[in-house]
């Protein structure tokens, strides 16, 4: 009866949409790289507060940081979640969502998410498709978008290497062949190597880079709980980043306890890999903070026993005091459950001298905070390979005046131009941020 009551409270959260008042947003001492962490409040269910997606009203946009402007690039499109600019300027979006997971979200808990990701506007059917947008006349505006890959599995990150374009399936590292200026791939590629998927796959995004040479491709692999709650032998290569030998498809651990990794960018100061990372829930609103962080190779981040280094969680049992007291606290920390997905670091010419080698990071928005956070792009200054200051704002309005959802941004990418594109889940849109007009 009481697991009962409390799915009733959190269901009934769902329905209470967050009223501006309610749009605090991250409290700046949970950012940073020293972030200050309350003591956690667990809970038998999460909190669940979701903003409504309803899309974008007519004549409505984002609105950009001072300085910049922004438009639609491409429109129309079906749940477009990550982006890849091409070498001739031509850009591919991964139009995607989770693939059947009939062992994901089950029971009560399972219920009461399923019913939050539904109004959140991530319950739609995955199109399995990777899109080519072309903006030939420059102006900044795609005028074509035709599909270029079909047929896929769940796609999300894609990575070219010489006439190599990879994609990363939800099970599988793809191969195909491309050839610069085509609109379209039509040969069924070849699998390099087999990636964790199955019938429970909670985090099924898997993104892919590849290193200079092109030899070694880096995926990212989320966990498959919270926090361990279905067993570690369900979290095999999960909540790590996987280095791949390209031509051979052998696979090893790189890092490890990064809990739903996603974005990947190489700094370009140091040229050392870094990634965006959604951490573990139901410690409270401001507990833990996700993160973007460099990675080193063997390092272990802390999931699911612990996080920020050696901050234990107890719940997970039994515990691990040799993994804690190795664990390496990531580097910046965002904001918690702001859901960090999309990384790159700025090396255009087109925004302000300032913004060149700092990273840009979008901020997907909470489910389960109260009052919401995340739902806005930011840029975090870097120097000297570090970040250097406070984050600030570079995209925000997603969110009405009563806090329904008219999109949620995703990707982040440079395009040939060096403007920052920006795939919008919800509002089925790519923006485009530059400088504003004189």
């Amino acid at each position: 009866m009481k697991s009962g009551i409390a799915c009733f409270i959190a269901i009934a959260s769902l329905t209470a949409a967050p009223t501006l008042a309610d749009q605090t947003g991250t409290p700046p001492a949970s950012t940073g790289p020293n972030p200050q962490l309350p003591e956690p409040k667990a809970s038998v269910l999460p909190v669940v507060k979701i903003a409504p997606a309803v899309g974008w009203p007519e004549g409505t946009t984002p609105k950009a940081a001072e300085g910049l402007a922004v438009n639609a690039f491409a429109s129309g499109l079906d749940h477009p979640r990550w982006l890849y600019v091409l070498p001739n300027g031509d850009v591919l979006v991964a139009e995607t969502n989770a693939p059947p997971r009939p062992e994901d979200k089950k029971g009560l808990k399972g219920w009461a998410m399923k019913q939050a990701m539904k109004k959140a506007g991530a319950a739609v059917p995955s199109a399995n498709r990777i899109t080519l947008l072309r903006d030939a006349d420059g102006d900044g505006k795609a005028e074509l978008q035709t599909p270029f890959l079909q047929g896929l599995n769940s796609p999300f990150g894609m990575a070219l290497s010489g006439s190599t374009l990879y994609v990363a399936n939800t099970d599988g590292l793809m191969r195909f062949t491309y050839k610069p200026g085509a609109t379209s791939i039509t040969d069924k590629g070849t699998k390099v190597a087999d990636l964790p998927g199955g019938d429970l796959n909670h985090h099924w995004t898997k993104n892919v880079i590849a290193n200079a040479d092109g030899s070694k491709l880096y995926v990212t692999v989320g966990s498959n709980s919270n926090v361990a709650e279905n067993g570690m032998d369900k979290e095999e290569q999960r909540a790590a980043i996987l280095e791949i030998d390209a031509k051979s498809g052998a696979t090893r651990l790189f890092a490890s306890g990064l809990r739903n990794p996603n974005g990947l960018a190489w700094e370009p100061k140091t040229k050392a890999l870094w990634t965006a990372v959604n951490e573990r829930d139901e410690l409270g609103d401001d507990l833990v903070p996700d993160y973007i962080t460099s990675v080193r190779d063997g390092a272990f981040y802390g999931w699911p026993y612990s996080y920020f280094g050696q901050h234990v969680d107890d719940r997970v049992k039994p515990p691990r005091d040799d993994l804690v007291a190795k664990a390496v606290a990531p580097d910046y920390a965002v904001g918690a459950h702001v859901a960090a997905l999309g990384l790159t670091f700025y090396a255009g010419n087109l925004l302000p001298q300032r913004y060149r080698g700092g990273a840009i990071v979008g901020l997907h928005g909470s489910w389960n905070r109260d009052p919401p956070s995340g739902y806005k792009v930011v840029f975090v200054p870097f120097a000297d390979g570090k970040p250097s200051g406070s984050m600030e704002d570079l995209l925000t309005g997603f969110l009405s005046e009563k806090g329904d959802a008219y999109g949620r941004p995703v990707g982040v990418a440079v395009d040939a131009k060096g403007a920052v594109l920006v795939a919008d889940d919800v509002g089925n849109v790519i923006w485009r941020i530059g400088a504003s007009t004189p």
